[in-house]
């Protein structure tokens, strides 16, 4: 069988992917060649349960699409770097059956497939995918050429956690580089932007998805902070804790998000006050996560109401036209 006519090829996808090179190289820098273990093996359980479902779907015709990859990626890259291999296999296994193969493939998913892959795990296994981290490698060669950072280089918590439970801040500069614990590839606020200005101007990624959840929730943080509600200023929300690698990567997804220019705004919205909320009243640290899968349950929603706002407006405006029209005559 020839592999490659079972792929179904996305330029578009592929542009993502060539985005998240440098996040997955810097992981691998900071955390070892392990990181690149478990790629592998994330990427082969994802292709084969996307193939094994749209066989189920569409037959003997089933490609495997690019975005499958992106997937991935992104699922891989969210993970804390002790994740064992089986729960990330589970995990990717569940994201792509349930949040993709049974809506029929690439294109008709209402979910991420990628953060249902996620969530599921979060929910399912709290203590390692909450609890285990491991302190980063620095200096040269970092782990490029080790397998993973030993059992005495553990952090009990990531700088956002301790912000959260003992009101210690981090390290700015710190933050900004992605020199410091926490998932895999959603530290380095720098190579985040770096993406996030690659996918812009390509025209992979839509500016309004961006633009309205990353305002919102520095509007509304501000609000809370300078109010003495939370203990997280904007910047470190928006830079730590994944919000960055959220708002460029997830919110983003061109299948899951609205199509009208009015409904990606209001998503956006969405998301943030979602996120904030969860992230700052709740038990669980990881707000964006549920926040943009919330979105995703109102994305059809909004993009409806929008369509027959707009369709009501303009009836008006041809009516009172037609209005005028007839008195002038």
């Amino acid at each position: 069988m020839d592999l490659r006519s079972r792929l179904l090829k996305q330029p578009m996808m592929r542009k993502v992917l060539l985005s998240l090179i440098p996040i997955v190289l810097f992981s691998v820098y900071l955390y070892g060649l392990r990181v690149l273990a478990l790629l592998a093996v994330v990427c082969a359980v994802g292709v084969a349960v996307e193939y094994g479902a749209l066989r189920l779907v569409v037959g003997k015709d089933a490609k495997v699409s690019e975005a499958v990859f992106v997937t991935c990626i992104l699922f891989t890259l969210t993970l804390p770097p002790t994740i064992p291999y089986w729960i990330a296999a589970v995990g990717i296994a569940f994201g792509t059956f349930f949040g993709k193969g049974v809506f029929g493939g690439f294109g008709k998913n209402i979910f991420n497939p990628a953060l249902v892959a996620r969530c599921f795990i979060y929910v399912s296994f709290p203590g390692p995918m909450t609890t285990q981290w491991a302190k980063p490698f620095t200096g040269f060669p970092g782990g490029l050429l080790a397998y993973a950072p030993g059992a005495d280089a553990m952090a009990s918590a990531t700088p956002m956690g301790l912000l959260k439970t003992q009101g210690l801040r981090p390290d700015r500069l710190q933050q900004l580089l992605g020199f410091e614990a926490g998932s895999l590839g959603e530290t380095s606020a720098v190579l985040i932007l770096l993406a996030a200005v690659y996918l812009l101007v390509t025209k992979t990624a839509n500016w309004r998805l961006m633009a309205s959840t990353a305002a919102a929730f520095l509007a509304l943080d501000a609000v809370l902070y300078f109010t003495g509600v939370i203990r997280t200023d904007p910047l470190t929300g928006l830079i730590g804790g994944g919000a960055l690698f959220a708002i460029v990567f997830m919110t983003t997804d061109p299948v899951s998000a609205p199509q009208t220019s009015g409904a990606k705004w209001l998503y956006g919205i969405l998301i943030a006050i979602a996120a904030i909320v969860i992230r700052s009243f709740s038990l669980f640290p990881a707000g964006f996560m549920f926040a943009i899968l919330i979105g995703n349950v109102f994305s059809p929603l909004l993009d409806r109401q929008v369509r027959t706002f707009k369709a009501s407006r303009e009836a008006k405006r041809a009516a009172a036209a037609a209005k005028a029209s007839g008195a002038d005559a």
